[in-house]
């Protein structure tokens, strides 16, 4: 038995090193033992140890890109055996190079398992971290409790880094901690929950905000809980308010529903929120949304309340194109501000894009709907409809001129590539675009709300995390 002993419990690129030589001189996953320095203890036979072998010649092994990202994932596990199964894995690959592609064969579907396990709690730890405030030297200093599932704080640092960049901050846990003085980025040993601030003076306004914006009409108790276990509510300041509200839903829900929903602005083509904003200068994305304001091209213009134009970062090496603003969108006048934005949002967080560097936008500028009752039911646009509103999405192209293009849905690869092109076929592989620009094409966001099996959901959100991050990776290299 071949012992090996990695220096850290997250130590991806010991692995990485260890697992090379270890092929490289064809000691097979069952003479192997691993274990971490200070970590769990090692296998009961790791201390007969046997000398190892020389290496023998044989071509490299190339292990798909893939294997490498889910690896890089799957060390912060918390799993003893982690290193174990991916050494398993990897071994394989030399003899089966296409296993990856497998999702039935039980080594891959567990470590994709531990994976997805590892991103959940990413996303719960952006999602459910409160800083309340505190001080250090007589400065304003913010402090969060949390306990991860999983060794994700390294991981997860940068995005907090970024996300509060103006504040000093400390986020405590367990078996690390995290700090933030503005500069850099300091990790410390683990704390108690008592060590952390309890309450602040802001937490009543917080709590106030968010007792207004619960929407009972929308409330699913499961669904809530799976999305935020109660686990995590001792942390969270509006914990005292979720029972509360959820027995009041029924009564509010009914209540609502006599009051009758806001009507969208009865004066159509108001101007574009962001060319309002600021004087239009020739040549610009403000210009050509002024100028969109006013577009008569096809019949959408009249029944919408306004042009909902792109918006984002000038200059951004990834452009998002969606298919068509919806009713929250129409009224708001912004691109991806609804329930499929709101999932957007979500999962270009769990891929690690941080949308402000983006730009988004819709190949058609106008709601296209069918009104039933009080309610405005979205309709998909006709290939005529999308034809007219194309040389908007041109202008935007050539002003923003991206690295890559990410094209949600068929409509917006249409208006994109200027022919029909079928998203499942064409996920994941590079298209020439317009002036050579590099094209990707993957679902729209509110595809995904519509399907109605929750395991086919879970998969297809899954995917469409990774055409995101395959995106962001593409534009970051």
């Amino acid at each position: 038995m071949h012992a090996v002993v990695l220096p850290g419990e997250t130590d991806f690129a010991g692995f990485r090193a260890v697992a090379r030589d270890l092929l490289a001189r064809a000691v097979p996953p069952e003479r192997v033992s691993f274990s971490v320095k200070g970590g769990e203890a090692p296998d009961l036979f790791a201390g007969a140890a046997e000398p190892l072998p020389p290496p023998v010649p044989a071509a490299p092994l190339a292990v798909p890109r893939g294997f490498l990202t889910l690896a890089e994932t799957v060390v912060l596990h918390r799993d003893p055996e982690r290193f174990a199964r991916l050494y398993r894995l990897v071994w394989r690959l030399r003899a089966e190079p296409q296993l990856m592609r497998v999702a039935v064969d039980p080594d891959v579907a567990e470590l994709e398992a531990m994976a997805k396990a590892v991103r959940r709690d990413v996303h719960k730890m952006r999602a459910f971290v409160r800083f309340r405030r505190s001080e250090l030297s007589g400065e304003p200093w913010f402090v969060a409790w949390f306990e991860p599932d999983h060794r994700i704080v390294a991981a997860n640092a940068p995005f907090f880094m970024r996300r509060f960049a103006s504040m000093r901050w400390s986020i405590l846990m367990p078996d690390a901690a995290v700090h933030w003085d503005g500069e850099g980025l300091a990790f410390g040993p683990g704390s108690r929950r008592a060590d952390a601030p309890t309450d602040d003076a802001l937490e009543a306004l917080w709590r106030g905000y968010y007792s207004s914006i619960f929407n009972p009409a929308r409330l699913k108790v499961g669904a809530m809980r799976a999305e935020m276990p109660e686990k995590y509510w001792r942390n969270l300041p509006e914990a005292p308010l979720i029972r509360p509200l959820i027995a009041a839903a029924q009564r509010r829900s009914e209540a609502m529903v006599e009051t009758g929903p806001s009507a969208p602005n009865p004066r159509p083509h108001r101007p574009h929120a962001a060319a309002a904003a600021v004087p239009a200068e020739a040549g610009t994305l403000y210009a050509l949304a002024a100028e969109a304001a006013g577009c008569r091209a096809c019949p959408l213009w009249e029944p919408a309340t306004q042009t909902v134009f792109g918006e984002g970062r000038a200059q951004a090496a990834l452009m998002v194109v969606g298919e068509q603003p919806g009713d929250q969108e129409d009224i708001a006048g912004r691109p991806f501000v609804g329930p499929a934005g709101q999932l957007f949002d979500r999962a270009l967080e769990e891929a690690g894009v941080d949308r402000d560097g983006l730009y988004v936008t819709n190949a058609v500028k106008h709601f296209k709907f069918v009104p039933r009752g009080k309610r405005r039911i979205h309709q998909k646009p006709a290939t005529g409809e999308v034809r007219a509103c194309q040389p908007w999405l041109k202008r935007e192209i050539a002003l923003v001129r991206p690295r890559l293009i990410l094209a949600m849905g068929a409509t917006a690869a249409l208006s994109v590539l200027g022919r029909p092109v079928p998203v499942g076929q064409s996920r994941g592989r590079v298209i020439e675009g317009p002036n050579g620009t590099a094209v990707l094409v993957t679902v729209h966001p509110s595809h995904l709300l519509r399907l109605p099996d929750a395991a086919a959901k879970a998969a297809e959100y899954a995917a469409f995390v990774d055409d995101l991050r395959l995106a962001g990776e593409m534009v970051s290299g």
